[in-house]
Order: structure tokens, then sequence, then C-alpha cells
């Protein structure tokens, strides 16, 4: 499996750090809303910028992208379906990469909702997929511009991955979204034990993320909706959910 580590950005952002198989002073990163922990961390683990993957536009992932790119030299990869901040290999769906120099391969997985161009990265060979801001543990991305359908298609797509798949997105909320999917599923043991393992892994400062394909079909109330109604009443009724 691939080696990640999280620099944290801004309250509850999680930027990504793929170390590269073919070279151990090289690292790419995953959705660099802030150049400056970006830097830090590179510096602390003497680390090169070898890439810049982005899964979609919103300032929060790419705000650090231009100084990164021009800083290192790093070429970036987003979604073709978008405008990023500077020059940029476009991605769809289907595509694939090879980064030789660096021993990573990925392809790239549409999920639309959250924005219309959202792409994931998957990683196949290491069972390990980024997928920015449309599935999160136990829950998913508002949705800014897709429709209910498209953000349901696509979390079918992310939960057809194998069950060992881990599954990095890019921000904290597991909490909140485990005491709303408590709330919408009372009934479902599973999501109570799971929530009860969040309160305390969050209690110690412990992150909740990666998550897992195999928890999140089993604990992800978007993935449990029924249909896409009521997908679609579930993610109106979390926009204005606020727990105890």
């Amino acid at each position: 499996m691939l080696q990640v580590s999280p620099v944290r950005a801004f309250s509850d952002n999680y930027i990504w750090l793929i170390h590269a198989p073919a070279d151990p002073a090289a690292a790419v990163v995953v959705d660099p809303g802030d150049d400056r922990p970006v830097e830090q961390a590179l510096q602390s683990q003497g680390l090169r910028l070898g890439a810049i993957l982005v899964t979609h536009y919103h300032a929060d992932h790419v705000g650090g992208v231009g100084a990164l790119a021009a800083r290192h030299g790093a070429p970036v990869y987003g979604p073709a379906r978008e405008k990023m901040p500077c020059a940029a290999q476009a991605l769809d769906d289907g595509g694939k990469a090879s980064l030789e120099n660096l021993g990573l391969e990925f392809d790239v997985m549409a999920i639309p909702g959250h924005t219309l161009g959202h792409i994931a990265y998957i990683f196949h060979d290491d069972r390990v997929a980024f997928v920015g801001d449309t599935l999160f543990a136990m829950g998913c991305g508002r949705l800014f511009e897709g429709s209910p359908e498209q953000m349901h298609h696509s979390l079918g797509r992310l939960a057809g991955l194998p069950a060992d798949f881990q599954l990095y997105c890019a921000h904290e909320y597991t909490l909140a979204n485990a005491k709303f999917a408590a709330h919408a599923f009372p009934a479902n043991e599973a999501i109570g034990e799971r929530l009860d393992q969040i309160v305390a892994a969050r209690a110690a400062g412990e992150r909740t993320v990666p998550t897992s394909v195999a928890a999140e079909r089993a604990t992800n109330p978007f993935l449990l909706a029924r249909d896409v109604q009521h997908f679609a009443d579930l993610r109106a009724e979390k926009d204005v959910f606020r727990s105890a």
C-alpha cells in the first residue's frame, strides 16, 4: 500500500502527501489548499515535490497549487472540466496517468455532485483512492453544483470499489457526520458502534481518515439511502442538521 501522510490546513482540511515508491526523496501532494504547511512538511521530511494532484477547483483545495508548482517545477494534474489556477494536465473519467520517475500509476474517475468536474484518483494496485469532497467518512459533500442524481451515482461508483480500498477524503467531518447518521438511522447498530468509536477517537485527538469502502457501505447514511429521492431528502436534512 502507498505510504501516505497527512498535512493539516485551515480548521479541518487534510492535504495528503503520497511518498513516491521509486524515489524515497520525493512526494506527490493532493489538494494543496495552502502551500505553507506543505512546504513545512516537505522540509521537515527532507522531500522534494514531484507532482500535484487536484480533485476539484475550490479554493481550499487549489489555493497553494500555483505557488508550489512555480517553486518546485512540479507538474499539475486536475479535472478537465474545471478551471485550474495554473497550467495542468487535464484528466477526465477513464483517464490514466503514469508518473514513471516516481513509480506511481493511477486511474481517474469522474465523481460529480459537489462540483460538476470533480474527479477521484484511483490507485488500484495499492487499494487507495483520493476522493476530495465527494465522499466523507460517514458523509458526502454538499451539492454546490451537481444534482442529487449525479451525487448518488458518484457515491455508488466509489462504493463499488473493492471493500478493502482506503478512501482519503479532504476534511475531518466524521464526528458530525456520525451524529447525523445515528439520527437518520437510529436502529442501525453498526452506525451506533462506529459513532462510539469516533467519539473516543476524537476525544483522544486522533484523526478518523482514511476510511474504507467496507466501513462506508455499512455506516454511511448516503450509501444506505433506498433511492435517489431518499438520498436527496437525507442530503437536504443534513444541510440543516445541528447535533447536541
